[in-house]
């Protein structure tokens, strides 16, 4: 068997476990400065949004293999042509470039930086393409994308009602908008481009974080469905238990779901330039990392931190807590008996001593009274005196007493 695999049995054992309930307040603290960061973000340099949220031109064209074309000589020649100073220009590929402007006023500007572009770069006029988007195109998508959004959150919110419990919708909950959150946050700290591509990544990975979460509930829900009836642990031991039979699992369908994610991203980067195929890609890869941690730092201790606010978990802890302080006091008395004699504590001293001790017997010698002559031997310290055998014990064997 593997290492891992060894692991996960161990894990699934309860053998080796990870406290990750119990240190809940590390990871909110670590949640709360990433959150902090990502709003901070949002609000100081907002999102970057696309073309096709915006509107504007785009102008596409690919130039002659060989020839040394720059960004800076792209932006000047569309600048001039009447394209504005906020202009977009990305490389696409080894020689395609694609140029975004703001919504220009008449078809002659659009025409004059078609013509400027195809005698600047030496390729007919033809091949520069236009691609003209209005701006109400994209507050459509924007207001479809948020409904779309809203929604999903409360059809998950019911069903995990249904399914399992409404503190167990409301943990997920927090879950899901935690990783919006940071994933928006991250676009707008990098200043990457928010395209409808990203919008469907979001939305893909609000399902796949509410997947691995759903699956670390269903063990909470099997190992806690007895919990009340045998009073052995706490809620929040045995969820954490739970997460630890699952944590293998959660790893390897995480990595194994991120590798193609990275596939994908680093030749759209690297190979086929800026696009829908990079959009989706790079938001896939930020949910996932963000998914992965809410539902196993965030979710399951803010679950536990909810059941453990209920009468009936809470008295439980009690009880578990003062039964473990009686058996780690039954176990000091043990220790104590069996290594012997020690440093007299508070309440020892105030034991009363046995009737057979409390008052020692004379010191005597053997065989000597206690005023013995000059040259007995002293003793060493009070001695207890022996006991006198009684007279049948005295006579000898045979032998009657006589009348």
């Amino acid at each position: 068997m593997s290492r891992l695999g060894s692991i996960g049995g161990r894990l699934y054992r309860g053998e080796v476990s990870f406290d990750f309930v119990g240190r809940q307040k590390l990871w909110y603290k670590i949640s709360g400065a990433i959150l902090v960061v990502a709003v901070v973000a949002l609000l100081v340099f907002r999102l970057n949004f696309s073309i096709d949220f915006k509107g504007g031109d785009v102008f596409k064209f690919t130039t002659t293999p060989g020839a040394h074309v720059t960004q800076t000589q792209v932006t000047n020649t569309v600048t001039a042509a009447g394209g504005g100073t906020t202009i977009t220009v990305q490389q696409t590929g080894s020689s395609g470039w694609s140029v975004q402007t703001p919504v220009l006023k008449n078809q002659r500007t659009q025409y004059a930086i078609q013509n400027a572009i195809a005698a600047k770069f030496h390729i007919p006029r033809n091949q520069v393409s236009l691609q003209a988007i209005g701006p109400s195109w994209g507050s459509q998508i924007s207001q479809k994308a948020l409904e779309a959004l809203i929604a999903f959150l409360i059809v998950i919110v019911l069903y995990l009602s249904v399914a399992f419990e409404w503190r167990m919708a409301s943990a997920a909950l927090v879950a899901l908008l935690h990783d919006i959150v940071i994933t928006i946050g991250v676009y707008a700290l990098l200043r990457f481009e928010v395209s409808p591509a990203t919008v469907i990544g979001l939305l893909t990975i609000l399902g796949y974080s509410l997947y691995d979460t759903v699956v670390v509930f269903d063990k909470v829900r099997e190992n806690t469905a007895g919990l009340l009836a045998t009073r052995r642990t706490t809620y929040s031991e045995a969820a954490n238990l739970a997460l630890n039979q699952t944590l293998v699992r959660s790893i390897n369908t995480s990595l194994i779901a991120l590798l193609p994610v990275v596939s994908i991203l680093a030749v759209s980067v690297f190979l086929l330039g800026n696009g829908e195929l990079k959009d989706l890609s790079l938001v896939l890869f930020v949910g996932m990392l963000s998914g992965t941690y809410s539902s196993i730092c965030i979710a399951t201790p803010v679950l536990a931190d909810l059941k453990e606010r209920e009468p009936e978990f809470r008295q439980l802890r009690k009880q578990i807590a003062q039964r473990a302080g009686s058996a780690k006091r039954q176990a000091k008395v043990a220790v104590g008996k069996a290594s012997g004699p020690g440093p007299v504590t508070e309440d020892e001293a105030e034991e009363p001593a046995p009737d057979d001790e409390a008052a020692p017997a004379a010191p005597v010698t053997a065989g000597r009274p206690a005023g013995g002559s000059a040259g007995s031997r002293p003793t060493a310290g009070p001695r207890q005196q022996p006991r006198r055998p009684s007279a049948a014990q005295r006579r000898p064997s045979g032998k009657k007493k006589r009348r």
